[in-house]
């Protein structure tokens, strides 16, 4: 059967093209080298009863209304305020970095005022900032920066943050006052199923939609008739690594699940929780996991359990997942070179983060989905 539309990954950005276009009366087929649909953002019941992000924690937020409105057609909404804290110096630090950090910083009760002079003290003139030791340093200043940011990024990405893009711990804000949210995006919420439901229901509203899994693309491209190709996979896999391999970080998780006495004991002042909040970071270099997550927090269950999961960075290689595209200036030079290769290719669209090599939030990769689908159809139309 020769399709219109062969869609390589069952993750979100495969499943909103696919339910975009079927809609319209577009036969479409959706492979996966996995053997669940969702990709990353796949979540799962565990042994224990706890409903855990098996890939990492995925923590949806927007300030796109249309956004929100379009995954609300297969979702209801758990709202989440989402916090962390950073674990150093045999402490737990209010992070991102606020005056509740600088009141523990200086060990006393303090005011806005004393906070901005602190501030300008002690950060570092950088008026445009080009790498992500420059743009934390400008903000709060070599101490705190070492504290929260150095070795965690050196961890995490296996190079100094002077080698990375801006970007990369730009994304973290520095706040004046005692708002101790992770995110400032409008909406933020967990679909209250979890995701694997919300895009169970977006492929039941997906006309004549086919899915396989367990299929290898690029072990069986020449099997497939279609007359356009949308790829989410890595760019350079389409490529065979033509003109070398783009860099990722890929990570190991650990779980641990926790219940009855075991659990009470634990608490951390929380009922029911193994830690004080969902996420904790661990900064320091002689802790060989970045993060520790408790989705229980953020999913409200009611169960005498909880699933604590260690995230390990690791170095990518070909048979492991490719979690991260390293933001650094050599690796923005060989993606321009596979992007004209990707522009090149008239019957294939490129999309998602890895598809991209872009470090997207979901609702970006939900949104550039939206926006290929809407530029498929347009040109469906012209022709």
């Amino acid at each position: 059967m020769k399709w219109d539309y062969l869609i390589v990954g069952a993750g979100l950005s495969g499943l909103v093209v696919a339910e975009r276009l079927t809609n319209q009366g577009f036969r479409c087929k959706i492979i996966d080298k996995r053997s669940h649909i969702g990709g990353n953002a796949y979540d799962k019941v565990d042994d224990a009863g706890v409903l855990i992000h098996p890939y990492g924690p995925h923590y949806f937020r927007t300030n796109s209304q249309r956004i929100v409105e379009y995954l609300s057609q297969f979702t209801e909404w758990e709202p989440v305020a989402y916090e962390i804290r950073s674990f150093t110096q045999g402490k737990y630090w209010h992070f991102p970095i606020n005056l509740n950090t600088f009141e523990q910083w200086m060990g006393r009760p303090c005011t806005e005022e004393e906070w901005a002079v602190w501030l300008n003290e002690n950060r570092v003139d950088i008026a445009d900032p080009q790498n992500s030791e420059e743009v934390i340093v400008s903000q709060v200043g070599w101490e705190m920066y070492r504290a929260f940011f150095e070795q965690y990024t050196l961890k995490q990405w296996k190079k100094h943050p002077r080698e990375l893009a801006a970007s990369v711990c730009g994304r973290i804000p520095i706040r004046m006052d005692r708002d101790n949210r992770y995110l400032q995006e409008e909406f933020q919420a967990l679909p209250r199923d979890g995701y694997t439901q919300m895009m169970e229901k977006m492929i039941a509203a997906s006309p004549g939609l086919e899915i396989e899994l367990g299929v290898d693309f690029l072990a069986t491209r020449n099997s497939w008739e279609y007359e356009h190709l949308i790829y989410t996979g890595p760019i350079d896999g389409y490529f065979d690594y033509s003109l070398g391999a783009l860099p990722y970080r890929s990570l190991r998780f650990s779980f641990e699940s926790y219940s009855g006495p075991e659990l009470q004991e634990r608490q951390s002042g929380k009922s029911g929780h193994w830690q004080p909040v969902m996420q904790v970071n661990y900064p320091d270099s002689d802790v060989p996991y970045t993060r520790t997550v408790e989705m229980k927090h953020a999913t409200k269950q009611k169960i005498d359990a909880t699933t604590v999961v260690r995230e390990f960075p690791e170095d990518w290689a070909p048979e492991k997942e490719p979690y991260y595209p390293v933001p650094t200036k050599e690796s923005a030079a060989l993606y321009k070179k596979y992007r004209e290769l990707a522009d090149a290719e008239k019957h294939v669209s490129f999309i998602g983060r890895l598809g991209s090599y872009r470090y997207y939030n979901m609702d970006q990769v939900i949104g550039m989905a939206l926006m290929e689908a809407q530029k498929l159809l347009a040109r469906r139309k012209n022709t």
